[in-house]
């Protein structure tokens, strides 16, 4: 009986768990985890703002900035969403928040060497009877969309003055429609295809307003391919073009060949991203605006037309300078 009171009083004397400090020792360890991943470089909201405030350091000239909509790692990247002058626009940025991708890597630790103002009152256009304006883009990158919204009322004012062609940077890897690479996925080869098909089989002012039709209606919508489709035809119907016979045309070897010649135009003039503006083969750097636009092209005529006496807006355009 001795011995068995011993033993309970062994046990009521034995050094129990201190929970209490287990406790706060792993809250610690919490926490310096915590700090670390929001700290640490690759954390998704840090490099979403340090992409920010790269753009708007480098990219953006002006007042208007870029905000911040959303961070998501898409496969081996982050895709960060900025919003800028009312529309989203993705942009994606390595692992380690170093690079950012747009028509090239940029090391976002360096920031861009400023660029003297070429706007368009220095450029001046080789002189030709009727300028070629050739504008290179991807059909849904954001800054192509804007640009050919500046190039619209420039058509509108100088189309019988001036030959005018929009030019689809992608990549044919093949000999289907299928096989075409675009930036922006899929979708932009599609609608790459679909807009060469209407320019070769319709007029260019029923062309260029399908192209405004989608810039304000579809472009918004272009990751969603069944939304996508449903926009692009109930364009295509405003403007009396055949959504069946682009749809076809589309798939057709020969709109691929198109694309493969616009494909061998970009390489042979070096375009490197969307937009590029090119007057009678020269590059113009300046001003994305309806005015500025015009006066670079009217720079490019041996008798100067008229309608180049006349003013265009400026637009909201003039603060963008990025590129896809």
């Amino acid at each position: 009986m001795a011995k068995k009171k011993e033993h309970i009083e062994e046990k009521r004397h034995e050094k129990k768990p201190n929970y209490w400090m287990f406790s706060t020792v792993l809250l610690s360890v919490v926490v310096i985890v915590l700090a670390y991943l929001y700290f640490s470089p690759s954390n998704p909201q840090s490099i979403g703002e340090k992409t920010v405030n790269y753009i708007n350091d480098n990219l953006i000239q002006g007042q208007t900035k870029a905000t911040l909509v959303s961070v998501e790692k898409e496969g081996g990247l982050f895709k960060v969403t900025t919003s800028y002058q009312g529309q989203n626009i993705p942009v994606y940025v390595s692992k380690d928040g170093k690079l950012l991708f747009l028509s090239q890597p940029l090391d976002m630790s360096t920031p861009l060497p400023k660029e003297e103002d070429t706007g368009s009152t220095t450029f001046d256009a080789p002189d030709a009877e009727k300028p070629q304006v050739d504008l290179y883009v991807m059909s849904f990158c954001p800054y192509g969309v804007q640009a050919e919204n500046a190039m619209k009322p420039v058509f509108d004012l100088l189309k019988n003055k001036a030959n005018f062609r929009i030019l689809f940077i992608a990549n044919v890897n093949g000999e289907d429609y299928k096989s075409v690479d675009s930036l922006h996925g899929p979708n932009e080869a599609m609608e790459d295809l679909r807009q060469i098909c209407i320019a070769k089989n319709y007029d260019q002012t029923t062309y260029w307003n399908y192209v405004m039709e989608i810039n304000a209606n579809c472009y918004s919508v272009y990751r969603d391919e069944k939304a996508l489709d449903t926009c692009w035809r109930n364009a295509a119907k405003k403007f009396n073009i055949d959504d069946k016979k682009i749809d076809d045309c589309s798939k057709s070897k020969e709109a691929l060949d198109i694309l493969k010649q616009h494909e061998a135009l970009t390489n042979q003039n070096g375009v490197r991203g969307s937009p590029t503006l090119i007057i009678n083969g020269k590059v113009y750097n300046g001003a994305r605006t309806p005015e500025a636009y015009k006066q670079a092209i009217c720079s490019g005529f041996k008798t100067v037309p008229a309608e180049c006496n006349q003013t265009l807006e400026t637009g909201n355009t003039a603060q963008v300078a990025g590129s896809c």
